[in-house]
């Protein structure tokens, strides 16, 4: 049995997005200082969030401007309507990624200015992973309509265990890939700027900084794991699936530099995140039976996200006053 995976899309659109995506990309590493060693201060992180929702947001109106003009007023609406739903949910599924990339840091002891070029060398890494898969997951839904109640089952029993573990603090140390590369790798004891590899006396080494880029982009796909399951809940219109988790992706390394420093005060956001996997395998599973509007979706995890952050910042405001005083 096989399932209906149709996109809206051209071939020049398709190659219109990737442009676009390839000219931030330059335009952060060659032109604004992507590949200097430098502290990246919290407000001009803060103006590139921004400016990253913007441009979703944009993207937004332009596929409902599209669809409007091409296909009529109710395409255009549920389009644009599965896209934002797919961008909610990829974002704050990528703010819990943010999370480790802070435990990732702190492990290893990574100075402020060592931190953004590795996190660079990530995002381009997720969004050629995220590619990979999203191209095997197309193909599986549309050659086996029943892998979406397998993606439905995985993301309930996902997010069943983060309710349970949520608490949990992983322990680098016993990472069995960390442990494997100690073994098989020459390292040094300790940086060498933001170099990944240096060569003394005639032999090749690896820096730590190497062991933070493979962590990282080990995370990047542990993370897609779940992640793309959860955007084929809301459409399996290829376009949409990654345009989605793209806009999701660059934008997370200017919102790891802002909420770096009080990642602490959102330890409740992993229960909402929970909650919305378990939500959205649930409704896969029940889609046999009962159809659940995109709108709805949209709501149901908007509201579960924004309560999460606001009970994070409740609970946690008496400490923070606390440190302030300190």
């Amino acid at each position: 049995m096989s399932a209906s995976v149709e996109s809206f899309a051209t071939g020049p659109m398709w190659a219109g997005f990737i442009a676009f995506v390839l000219a931030m990309l330059a335009l952060d590493l060659f032109v604004l200082g992507g590949n200097k060693v430098r502290r990246v201060p919290v407000r001009e992180a803060l103006a590139w969030v921004i400016a990253w929702v913007c441009l979703a947001l944009a993207f937004a109106g332009l596929l409902w401007w599209h669809l409007h003009g091409t296909q009529g007023a109710d395409v255009a609406q549920r389009k644009t309507l599965e896209f934002l739903t797919g961008y909610l949910i990829e974002q704050s599924l990528s703010v819990d990624n943010m999370f480790v990339f802070v435990m990732i840091f702190s492990y290893f002891a990574v100075p402020p200015e060592l931190q953004r070029r590795v996190l660079l060398y990530g995002v381009v890494g997720a969004i050629v992973m995220r590619a990979g898969m999203i191209l095997a997951g197309v193909w599986l839904v549309s050659e086996f309509a029943w892998v979406l109640y397998v993606f439905g089952a995985f993301l309930v029993i996902t997010g069943i265990k983060m309710l349970i573990f949520a608490d949990h603090a992983p322990d680098l140390e016993k990472n069995p890939l960390l442990r494997w590369l100690r073994g098989h790798l020459r390292i040094t004891p300790g940086f060498h700027g933001e170099s990944f590899f240096v060569r003394q006396n005639g032999i090749l080494w690896a820096t730590p900084m190497f062991l933070v880029l493979v962590l990282i982009e080990a995370s990047d796909l542990v993370f897609a794991v779940d992640s793309i399951p959860a955007i084929f809940a809301v459409t399996t219109d290829p376009f949409i699936v990654f345009t989605s988790n793209i806009f999701a992706i660059m934008g997370l390394r200017a919102l790891y530099f802002v909420l770096a420093d009080m990642a602490d005060r959102f330890h409740l956001l992993k229960y909402g995140l929970a909650l919305v996997l378990v939500f959205i395998g649930g409704k896969m599973l029940a889609a046999p039976w009962f159809h659940l509007p995109i709108q709805w979706s949209l709501a149901i995890v908007a509201g579960t996200i924004l309560l999460s952050v606001v009970a994070s910042l409740v609970v946690t405001r008496p400490r923070a006053a606390t440190e302030d005083t300190a």
